[in-house]
């Protein structure tokens, strides 16, 4: 496999994408928080899921090896109404992302579009929540936490393919990549399930979804529940566990409660909504080694290294 050095950009031109973000509730709300999940294949594969962070959010303190996080309440920093889940928690992430080699993050393309961005970028690992009790996480071990070298190759396409392949600042050994599915979009029905942070959360799975269309060019529609923080998240078939792809735009994500005077997830029916979109994975998977360590792996091992 040769692998391409081209920064593939497409300009963004439509002013109104600002509104559309990948955020609705279809149906019942399936999110779960890590210690919710009792299969433990997922909970591996949510050791692969980054959260993207603001450089600035992010303070390393050398004596002690930790990353201090600067985060937010979710239900003050949203407005939301008392009943919302999760809204005693803290958000802080921007984007989602997922390892896809042991120095490269799948992301989507619109989380980081230059290579300024790429340089204000902190990507951490185990952003999440694992035990009842533990509320979100205001350090990590600085060993988590990874900058960004370079750009690889990314595209964003309006309603059209939105991808990123990010290089890290050093290699990840702690925890094997996640692997790709290069089959182009999964047939309709196919069960899906997504890992990322919604809002900016600590790691969410929300799973029972499926594709309602896998017919458009470069991506597919789907029904998962998601939120704006899930950009970039990884898209997993529920019975191959392979990537299928990254969630990257789709409904709204909250309505305002008129009478109380608080925000509300936008809910609608399985079937309702215009759904949530989700970039084939196949296409930044071309960059990927399908079956390391061959000649491929090595290749792109100089491209991360």
């Amino acid at each position: 496999m040769t692998f391409s050095l081209i920064l593939l950009l497409s300009a963004w031109t439509n002013p109104a994408w600002s509104q559309v973000q990948p955020d609705v509730i279809y149906g019942e709300d399936g999110r779960l928080d890590l210690h919710q999940v009792q299969n433990p294949k997922i909970v591996k594969m949510a050791e692969c899921t980054v959260a993207l962070f603001k450089e600035d959010r992010v303070k390393i303190d050398p004596e002690r090896k930790v990353a201090v996080l600067t985060t937010k309440n979710y239900g003050e920093a949203r407005r939301l109404c008392p009943e919302e889940p999760f809204r005693d928690q803290n958000v802080g992430a921007f984007c989602s992302g997922s390892l896809v080699a042991p120095a490269t993050i799948m992301t989507a393309g619109h989380c980081v579009k230059t290579e300024a961005d790429c340089k204000a970028v902190r990507f951490v690992f185990g952003f999440g929540i694992p035990k009842a009790g533990a509320g979100t996480p205001a350090e990590l071990p600085s060993s988590q936490v990874y900058g960004c070298a370079a750009i690889v190759a990314r595209e964003q396409a309006n309603s059209g393919p939105d991808w990123a392949l990010l290089r890290l600042d050093r290699r990840v050994t702690d925890r094997a990549p996640l692997k790709l599915s290069r089959d182009g979009a999964p047939a309709k029905g196919t069960r899906l399930f997504v890992i990322g942070h919604p809002a900016g959360l600590p790691t969410k799975y929300a799973g029972g979804a499926a594709v309602r269309d896998p017919s458009p060019k470069g991506y597919f529609v789907t029904n998962l529940d998601t939120y704006g923080g899930n950009s970039g998240s990884a898209v997993f078939n529920a019975v191959t566990g392979e990537v299928e792809g990254i969630l990257v735009r789709g409904d709204l994500d909250y309505v305002l409660d008129q009478e109380r005077k608080c925000f509300r997830s936008n809910r609608v029916p399985e079937d309702g909504g215009r759904g949530e979109d989700v970039t084939d994975a196949s296409i930044p998977g071309a960059l990927i080694p399908k079956d390391p360590p061959g000649p491929a792996y090595s290749e792109l091992l100089e491209l991360t290294k």
